[in-house]
């Protein structure tokens, strides 16, 4: 009679962990299609699947490596985690510039689209093509 009920306490216990591995708590969270990025002047619509999936651009790309002056808590986070409107300290890049110099001249976004439209690609180069007012 012990052993069937140390048994089944074993079952149990792993029916219970197995259902805690699998729900979302532990699991990596998965990325959205689209994000509405709040911006001056209009809000940018970033979709993440057409970049990340569609055009194979490697995560590292955007999502760049801990600082030790600012660890990240989740392998990937939102950009606005760290680089803030202002920036603040230790982050040295405000949101805007982790994007684009103030010109919109050079930077993460616009060297990837200029270059994409070298090679005869359509991707957005206007500010009003990506800041579209809501």
């Amino acid at each position: 009679m012990k052993a069937a009920i140390r048994i089944a306490i074993v079952f149990a216990l792993a029916a219970f962990l197995a259902g805690m591995i699998s729900t979302p708590a532990f699991a990596a969270e998965q990325p959205k299609d689209t994000y509405a990025l709040p911006a001056t002047p209009g809000t940018v619509t970033f979709n993440h699947k057409l970049h990340a999936v569609t055009n194979k651009i490697a995560c590292t790309t955007c999502h760049h490596a801990s600082k030790p002056e600012k660890p990240l808590k989740a392998p990937q986070e939102a950009c606005g985690d760290c680089h803030t409107k202002v920036a603040t300290p230790p982050v040295t890049t405000k949101l805007q510039a982790a994007f684009h110099n103030p010109m919109a001249k050079a930077g993460l976004c616009i060297d990837c689209h200029v270059k994409e439209n070298a090679a005869g690609k359509k991707a957005p180069t206007k500010c009003m093509e990506c800041h579209k007012k809501a």
